[in-house]
């Protein structure tokens, strides 16, 4: 994988180095800041992939000799808090950029704050209505518009042909179920908000559900909800295929719960590329997990900044320039796959993976008939 600019050290040269702590260079750092809920898991996994970004970059030359300084923010999932921590970033005139934030409505409601002139990259944050709101804004996950249709293709090529759907009251629950009910080819049989946290009660959607026999139930929304749904539809036996997007990424920590569910998620850590497979090891050996998507979208973030702080005298700006001309023609090399946006800050050219979980693990999988 590329590294930003004066950073060629061999991965052994960087080991070496990060042990000792002494790569970077002398002279003032470069800020950048991160916004997210780091009390979830999604958020943790962000929060990880930022650090060992961040870490490794200063381990290996920083940006031009000059240290990368992370300044992290809690915005606990709400659009008031993200639009504090937005004009605290905007107003220090250090601060280059933001990786961030990682959901949907904190990102929309800091959005008009960072159009005064901060670029912000949205690490998770998949609403369509993010799509064109600020040119200093972008993000290197696809919108829900893309994501919903490829589940829903999946769920139609699979065999389901009668499906529910349960979605988080938010933007990233709408736009999802929205995107999938357009293009799901079979029949929805029901289709109700859920609350986010995990002690909801979701006995009565589990009842109703078990009145219409779906063959699918597709939950748009959070690791949370979807253990509390998984959880309640084993007490009564529901018998379907659950179907997730990429905030599902964490049922696997519910063990048996979620087995069998398939969830669709930007990253599989089983990629054989090489960078992909060095940035597994990393993560696992600082963190003792396996990084999911959430990590990797946070750290291919994270990395585009430092190469765009790279290409000269860090700026706003210059930033926010070299972002913009990321197009398909020269597209940024990540862990996630290859990086380039259009004119409205959409990653470009972006699917995700389909798996199920198998022995609590998201293994690769293609959409069969019956499957």
């Amino acid at each position: 994988m590329k590294l930003p600019r004066l950073a060629a050290l061999s991965w052994r040269a960087f080991a070496a180095c990060a042990l000792a702590g002494a790569c970077t260079q002398g002279g003032e750092s470069v800020r950048i800041g991160a916004a997210g809920n780091w009390r979830e898991f999604y958020g943790q996994m962000n929060r990880r992939g930022i650090e060992l970004a961040v870490s490794e970059i200063n381990a290996a030359g920083g940006v031009n000799g000059r240290r990368l300084d992370l300044v992290l923010r809690d915005d606990s999932s709400s659009g008031s808090r993200a639009v504090e921590i937005a004009s605290e970033f905007v107003a220090d005139p250090a601060m280059m950029a933001v990786i961030g934030h990682i959901e949907s409505g904190p990102m929309m409601a800091a959005a008009p704050i960072y159009d005064q002139g901060l670029p912000a990259i949205a690490t998770t944050a998949t609403t369509p209505s993010m799509s064109g709101v600020s040119p200093w804004v972008f993000r290197v996950i696809s919108s829900d518009s893309v994501n919903g249709r490829d589940l829903a293709t999946h769920a139609s090529a699979s065999g389901l042909r009668r499906a529910a759907i349960l979605y988080e009251n938010n933007a990233y629950g709408r736009g999802l179920a929205d995107a999938f009910a357009r293009s799901f080819r079979g029949e929805i049989v029901a289709r109700d908000p859920i609350a986010a946290d995990s002690v909801t009660n979701v006995e009565p959607h589990i009842a109703w559900l078990r009145t219409r026999q779906p063959d699918a139930v597709f939950v748009a929304g959070s690791a949370s909800s979807g253990i509390a749904v998984l959880r309640e539809a084993r007490r009564q036996g529901l018998e379907a295929t659950f179907l997730g997007g990429d905030g599902w990424s964490g049922v696997v920590a519910s063990g048996a719960l979620a087995e069998g569910a398939v969830v669709a998620v930007p990253f599989a850590p089983s990629d054989p590329r090489e960078d992909v497979s060095r940035f597994v090891s990393a993560f696992r050996a600082r963190y003792g997990v396996v990084p999911d998507g959430n990590a990797a979208l946070a750290y291919d973030a994270t990395r585009l900044v430092a190469e765009a702080l790279s290409q000269g005298r860090p700026s706003r700006q210059a930033v926010r320039d070299w972002l913009a001309t990321r197009i398909s023609a020269t597209p940024f090399s990540g862990v996630t796959g290859a990086i380039a946006f259009n004119e409205s800050g959409d990653v470009e050219g972006r699917g995700f993976v389909m798996t199920r979980v198998r022995g609590g693990i998201l293994t690769v999988m293609t959409p069969t008939r019956g499957s």
